[in-house]
């Protein structure tokens, strides 16, 4: 349905939702091979209409500026050949992972004969928001219909013209590979106030799944009716132990912090034991200094590093998304743990340390969706986990945590075989 034609946005807001059901109930009845076909055929498009993808992205960059988004921004909208390319690889290695549709994760035989199978199953209709980056619209869709549900996908203004684009390609190779049409959705419209009128229909929409800045994401937890899964920010800690290998935590930092800025597994603040800081403060100083990183830390990071400049209580707790990293000296494993609980988001935390006791320790202890031991935090990442791509990471406990991949789009009922057993 074109803008234009949404006289009634409440209406066209369950219209959507009504044929997005529909379709979650039809894609109980397709196979694995059937979706796989439809996730070859999407691989195909992409590569064959990347000029077409190429042209819809030009005219979001050309608006860019129009919306005030800032650099970091503006790199995650933009589509390449290369990203396309990585967009149908995805998809590839999506349509080679196992269905788990239908898997029985539990079975027993109870005394009396009955059969007892707890079997994964879809979890229906997901409503998906996110900001920005295009490329989450064919990693969501083919997540969704691959683990059995029909997705609703609500991309950001700034990036309406490539989510239409790709939305139609994904769209009209589902009907043409005999799943239903509207097993993949794009709201028509960039009018916020589609969002609340879907946030209200819980008798259509499973779980809805926002992906974008706080503000969004607050938003979509205050109207949702239905389960939300989400993360706020991504607040991620390095901290360098009095046991690590300095060479390698230089390496990890620089990584973590650098290798891409506005994402939400990024390094946002550095803990250094005392032990090493006046070893490595000095040299991270310079590695971070040489690729534009502003370091914000306390007196004895401000005192080792003459460039930091003194930090905030809100430096330590923001995800800056930015050039900008927070930085303090602790004097013991148990302080840099209590700053992460104290400051984290429950994201990624990592450890570089020697000390294999250490490092079990702040296993066990920190309390996030991912803890890394010796490697950077940018591995928080559903591709660098197996699990082909992501539909978000969620910080929640409760439905998924982590990673969201197919078996986090799923949910289970059990099956009872029986051969006419009644209850006494």
């Amino acid at each position: 349905m074109a803008v234009a034609a949404i006289s009634d946005l409440k209406s066209y807001c369950r219209e959507l939702a009504e044929r997005a059901q529909r379709a979650s109930r039809e894609l109980t009845a397709v196979s694995g091979a059937q979706k796989n076909s439809w996730l070859a055929l999407c691989a195909e498009r992409l590569r064959t209409e990347t000029d077409a993808l190429l042209a819809a992205n030009e005219a979001d960059l050309a608006a860019a500026p129009g919306y005030g988004l800032t650099p970091a921004e503006i790199d995650r909208l933009k589509l390449t050949p290369a990203r396309i390319e990585a967009l149908a690889a995805a998809v590839e290695e999506i349509a080679r992972l196992p269905d788990p549709i239908g898997e029985v994760i539990e079975s027993s035989i109870r005394p009396n004969g009955l059969e007892v199978l707890k079997v994964r199953v879809p979890l229906g209709v997901v409503f998906f928001i996110y900001e920005s980056r295009p490329n989450v619209t064919v990693d969501a869709a083919a997540l969704c219909v691959k683990s059995g549900n029909a997705v609703i996908l609500r991309g950001g203004k700034e990036a309406a013209h490539s989510n239409r684009a790709l939305a139609e390609l994904l769209s009209a190779a589902a009907a043409e590979t005999g799943l239903p049409a509207d097993a993949v959705q794009q709201v028509a419209t960039t009018d916020r106030a589609a969002v609340g009128h879907l946030l209200a229909l819980p008798e259509f929409i499973t779980v809805t799944i926002p992906r974008g800045g706080e503000g969004l994401i607050r938003r979509v937890v205050a109207e949702a009716k239905m389960p939300v899964i989400k993360h706020y920010t991504g607040n991620c800690h390095v901290y360098v132990d009095r046991a690590a290998d300095l060479d390698m935590a230089e390496s990890i930092t620089v990584n973590a912090k650098c290798q891409r800025l506005g994402v939400c597994n990024t390094a946002e603040s550095l803990l250094v034991h005392r032990d090493v800081a006046a070893a490595f403060l000095p040299r991270i100083g310079r590695a971070l200094a040489a690729r534009g990183v502003e370091i914000r830390g306390d007196e004895s990071v401000c005192r080792m590093i003459r460039e930091a400049q003194p930090a905030t209580e809100a430096d330590y707790a923001a995800e800056f998304l930015a050039p900008i990293i927070s930085a303090k000296v602790v004097d013991s494993l148990d302080d840099a743990i209590e700053q992460i609980h104290r400051y984290g988001s429950g994201h990624t935390e990592a450890i570089i340390t020697g000390d294999l006791a250490a490092a079990r320790q702040f296993t066990a202890r920190v309390d996030s969706s991912a803890v890394v031991v010796n490697a950077s935090t940018r591995f928080n990442d559903g591709g660098e986990f197996g699990l082909g791509a992501e539909i978000g990471i969620s910080t929640d406990k409760l439905h998924a945590r982590g990673p969201c991949g197919l078996k986090e789009l799923t949910s289970y009922k059990y099956v009872v075989y029986g051969a006419g057993q009644v209850r006494e």
